[in-house]
């Protein structure tokens, strides 16, 4: 497996992000649906990245800087193929540790609640991150999972 950073203008990874939309928003109300498009992801307070295997797309992630102290993790996505396979832990494991290499102090994440988020949040859960009260300008809903993991 191999992190590359960038990588929005290939047509594999808006594949995978437009597949993570699709189910994001079909499982979730438009209202609290918080999934990013390639453009959105595609800002200087952001830092994208794409796993690969060769020429094969394993999965996506980002980090989003809130401020100099806190990041958010942003668009993580095993692509269906690849699932079971580590793809999400290491993703994980390497935004955690870009998030320590900036200095920041603590790293959070929205995901949903609907089953299809039930894998995501116990690999969340099993990393050390807990709950905590919306933040960075999400609204709090029954809909949404907010979870904080102090670095």
């Amino acid at each position: 497996m191999e992190l590359r950073e960038g990588g929005l203008g290939d047509a594999r990874v808006r594949a995978l992000i437009e597949l993570h939309l699709a189910e994001a928003r079909g499982s979730t109300p438009a209202d609290n649906a918080h999934a990013l498009g390639a453009a959105a992801l595609d800002r200087p307070d952001i830092s994208f990245w794409a796993m690969w295997e060769g020429e094969a797309l394993l999965g996506i992630g980002a980090l989003r800087a809130l401020d100099a102290g806190h990041g958010d993790l942003k668009s993580m996505r095993t692509a269906p193929a690849h699932l079971r396979r580590g793809v999400g832990r290491a993703m994980l494991a390497h935004l955690i540790a870009l998030a320590r290499s900036r200095g920041y102090t603590r790293v959070s994440l929205e995901t949903g609640t609907a089953p299809m988020f039930d894998a995501a949040n116990r690999m969340y859960e099993a990393a050390g991150f807990v709950d905590c009260a919306a933040y960075g300008g999400y609204p709090a809903s029954p809909h949404n999972r907010f979870m904080t993991l102090v670095l």
